[in-house]
């Protein structure tokens, strides 16, 4: 058998990889039309930060290695340009001679990647801009900085990418702003977890430009500057577009290969295209969300790894093990913050119509009583029925990581917000508590779905009328710090002694830091004969970040206007 791989990065050298391991005799050749393969693609802003000070740590192998190792023909600097799917042969150019040539294949898998997606804009091939993909993209502006002793950067997207390649620009001591078209950072997650990292960042000197445009870009001397739809000009000495890729695929279509809804190479179960000798997986692919049943295409190292192996077993068995799709685990370091995402963001699931309940909770990375706790905000979507778990989202400063590990593998599982009541963790007052935030997520929203609790969002306020109560239960020191607008102030621990004070005919509408103290006094008022009473899900600390947030993009509203 002949197996060739188009793509050398990780699905296609996952499956070249395995693919050895399966069949010892079979002929391999992988084509890469960069200079390099098996690299750490989510390893390159930190190199250009001087975070990862080696440029070789970024290289799982390399061709010499990988042909050594697996007895693998890897072609690098040779782009496969067309597929004959009819005479199963593929036509390469070898960039270093020009030499085109064709070989053939019994089974053939397609590994593309994807591309940076580049605006025509006016000015946008103007030197000092730059894309972030591969190697090659690093050494250009890892290069460009120092040779132009850069000192400000614009970067064009507060994506993962966006925001590493700002952190890391900030960390080299260049002042950075970041631009993005819809109104917060980080699409896949919802606004209030959005708010948050917004603050932080903005707390690190990086300006945010967001619900903002950019028109186009002009060379002036050695700088660059930038024209936002508001009208504003920014002056860069580099500007790195992080807008987002695109699948890439120019070989799939000319070779007649479906393409699907979401305009990715179309696969089935077992990472077989429309032609049964083609295969494909990562970045170019797309298949069946799990939670929505929609196409998608998802940009993520971990899935396309899978998928290689996956890819590689049916290439040699004949089809024996099914792919079951991705949640979009992922997670991103911003500054000293980490923001993690699994499963469907609430605005999205609204989008596809999907019925579900969202629960915020804020609770310590460890025992409070050790050292160094630090809060983590926990926001979950369930079914309003059986309470099945369709996305969690966390942001925190440690602990992050291994709660948001742990609750997409519910999600993967299809499990509900019961698995999380019983999850047992291991437990030691440095690395949890009794009652892990996994747990207390899954209390309150078993509260919600019992009907112990009823919550309402910071965005729900606005609509508050005559007959509707806003009370804070904090203390009376809290509340002269700072309070929601019309709300009075009867702290949870004297609520019994002043029912009296509280209205029996309207609506109440409770707060409190976090949400506990509501969830308390809301139990008291009910069992108190007051049954219309609501908790702030995520308390003062969500709502104060949202409404600041919301209240710097409306000093925005001027300008576009």
């Amino acid at each position: 058998m002949k197996y060739i791989i188009v793509g050398a990065v990780a699905g296609g050298a996952s499956a070249a990889a395995r693919l050895r391991r399966m069949d010892e005799h079979a002929e391999i050749v992988m084509f890469e039309k960069g200079e390099y393969v098996s690299y750490a693609n989510c390893g390159l802003p930190y190199y250009i930060g001087d975070v990862i000070k080696n440029r070789n740590k970024l290289f799982v192998q390399t061709a010499a290695a990988f042909n050594q190792r697996f007895n693998i023909d890897v072609r690098v600097q040779t782009e496969v340009t067309a597929i004959d799917a009819a005479k199963k042969t593929i036509t390469a150019i070898e960039h270093t001679t020009g030499k085109v040539y064709e070989e053939s294949y019994d089974k053939l898998i397609l590994s593309p990647g994807a591309e940076p997606v580049r605006p025509p804009l006016p000015g946008i091939n103007t030197d000092g801009i730059f894309t972030l993909r591969n190697v090659k993209d690093t050494d250009y502006i890892k290069a460009y900085t120092q040779k132009q002793n850069v000192k400000k950067a614009v970067v064009i997207g507060a994506g993962f990418i966006g925001l590493e390649m700002a952190e890391n620009f900030h960390e080299l001591g260049i002042e950075v702003t970041v631009v993005e078209m819809i109104n917060q950072v980080m699409a896949p997650v919802d606004y209030p977890i959005a708010a948050i990292v917004q603050e932080h960042i903005r707390s690190k000197g990086v300006e945010l430009r967001l619900n903002t445009a950019v028109t186009g870009f002009t060379k002036v001397g050695e700088q660059v500057e930038v024209a936002l739809n508001s009208g504003e000009v920014l002056t860069a000495d580099l500007v790195l577009l992080s807008i987002g890729v695109r699948p890439d695929t120019k070989l799939a279509v000319n070779a007649g290969l479906k393409i699907g809804s979401a305009r990715g190479i179309w696969v089935n179960e077992y990472m077989q295209t429309s032609d049964p000798d083609i295969y494909a997986v990562g970045d170019a692919i797309e298949f069946e969300n799990p939670i929505t049943h929609q196409s998608m295409i998802t940009y993520l190292a971990g899935p396309a790894n899978k998928q290689g192996r996956i890819c590689a077993n049916n290439v040699v068995l004949g089809n024996v093990q099914s792919y079951k799709g991705s949640i979009n685990t992922a997670i991103v370091k911003v500054f000293d913050m980490t923001v993690a995402t699994a499963g469907t963001a609430s605005k999205h699931l609204k989008t596809a119509n999907i019925e579900h309940i969202v629960s915020t909770i804020h609770s310590g990375s460890h025992a409070g009583y050790y050292p160094g706790a630090k809060q983590m905000t926990i926001q979950i979507a369930f079914t309003p029925k059986e309470g099945k778990l369709l996305s969690a989202q966390i942001v925190g400063h440690d602990g992050v990581d291994k709660r948001l590990d742990i609750i997409a593998s519910f999600i993967k599982q299809g499990k509900s917000i019961y698995e999380l009541i019983e999850f047992e963790h291991a437990y030691a007052p440095p690395y949890s508590s009794a009652k892990d935030p996994v747990n207390m997520a899954g209390f309150v929203a078993e509260n919600i779905l019992l009907n112990r609790l009823k919550v309402f969002y910071w965005d729900e306020l606005k609509n508050l009328g005559e007959n509707d109560v806003l009370i804070d239960v904090r203390t009376p020191a809290e509340y002269e710090k700072g309070k929601i607008d019309s709300a009075i102030n009867i702290p949870v621990d004297d609520i019994r002694n002043r029912l009296d004070e509280i209205p029996k005919d309207k609506n109440l509408y409770i707060y409190c830091e976090a949400g506990l103290r509501g969830y308390l006094a809301q139990r008291i008022l009910k069992q108190n004969g007051l049954n219309q009473v609501s908790n702030l899900s995520g308390g003062y600390k969500l709502w104060k970040s949202c409404t600041n947030e919301t209240a710097k993009l409306k000093q925005l509203v001027p300008a576009l206007n």
